[in-house]
């Protein structure tokens, strides 16, 4: 597996950066555990996994830096010797001269903004960024500003309620020597593998539940980009044929199925997240928000999805009513009816 990064596209070592980083944002250890391994086998080294969760602790929190730490210090004690240490740490010579330390940090702060950026409305927070972000922590030696900033974007990815921040980063990583290219395909890496809150495009933030893997199986039936969850309930007996388990189906901003008729069933939608459309054949649409609760009757012609502007999630369940059961998929709703429903 080459480690080069390419001046075009995103390499395999900034995915495995990635990655880590975004997992360290979420919290997630049982899934950042395996990430870890993954990103040491794939040449990736030790002292650059530190660097990068040490940096983070500005961006996700003293917590999250600490147990993403405590993850790999686990593994490494579990497998002696068997990963590289990489380049030997040594301590920044700023961090024994405040004044260069702030002077450093401004540079790299302007360089990444493309201007210079005093934040007087907070002077404490104007010297923190200056001074410790930029100054303290970037003057590391285990990471590129290249490589800080792809592990930026994609733990910043991972949050919510953080989009002005994302969108100053995305910037601020091509002004630190990332392509265009690679920052985009970076955004598309992350969502396309449940590690971002946002959609690539629009940075539109996904709700709180599962969203799942690329709905590939029902894509023929989809305008747009949705993805898929399967959540059955503990208490479900299986040969049980009146309701069934759950799915969480995530529409992408702009995303919904085609008109489409269930036999035999009637469906459920329990809107979870973000703001969707229902609308039946010769009906006037209905918005939904988390909370809504539709009940399809069987044999009606419907679609359902993302409005224009945001993502959208629902359970979706089938209560049983005659066999045979079964989904009919009809014709793709028209850019024109899809616009009218936004109104």
């Amino acid at each position: 597996m080459s480690l080069s990064i390419s001046a075009q596209s995103l390499s395999d070592r900034q995915k495995h950066l990635a990655t880590i980083a975004a997992l360290e944002a979420q919290g997630n250890l049982t899934r950042l555990e395996p990430a870890i391994c993954d990103a040491l086998n794939a040449g990736v080294t030790i002292n650059e996994i530190k660097e990068a969760f040490s940096q983070l602790y500005a961006y996700t929190g003293f917590p999250r830096s600490l147990n993403a730490l405590g993850v790999l210090n686990k593994i490494l004690e579990n497998n002696k010797g068997k990963w590289s240490e990489g380049t030997v740490w040594t301590r920044p010579s700023v961090w024994d001269n405040a004044k260069k330390s702030l002077q450093q940090g401004t540079e790299i702060q302007t360089k990444l903004s493309g201007r210079p950026f005093n934040y007087e409305f907070c002077p404490q927070n104007d010297y923190y960024l200056k001074s410790h972000l930029f100054g303290d922590i970037f003057a590391g030696d285990q990471l590129t500003p290249a490589d800080r900033e792809i592990v930026t974007v994609a733990a910043l990815s991972a949050l919510k309620g953080v989009a002005p921040q994302l969108a100053a980063h995305k910037a601020g990583a091509v002004n630190m020597g990332n392509t265009q290219q690679q920052v985009d395909e970076l955004c598309k890496f992350l969502s396309e593998n449940g590690l971002s809150q946002c959609d690539a495009a629009s940075d539109a933030c996904a709700g709180d539940w599962p969203k799942g893997n690329p709905n590939n199986a029902y894509a023929q039936y989809f305008t747009g980009n949705s993805h898929l969850a399967p959540i059955q309930p503990k208490n479900l007996n299986k040969g049980e044929k009146t309701i069934q388990g759950y799915s969480n189906v995530t529409f992408e901003p702009g995303c919904r199925n085609n008109w489409h008729i269930h036999h035999g069933a009637h469906q459920i939608l329990i809107c979870v997240s973000g703001e969707g459309i229902y609308q039946e054949w010769g009906k006037e649409a209905i918005h939904l928000h988390a909370g809504d609760i539709i009940d399809i009757p069987e044999g009606v012609k419907h679609w359902h999805g993302a409005t224009k502007n945001s993502w959208f999630q629902h359970l979706a369940s089938h209560v049983h009513v005659n066999d045979p059961e079964s989904n009919e998929w009809l014709e793709p709703v028209t850019d024109e009816q899809y616009n009218t429903a936004n109104k």
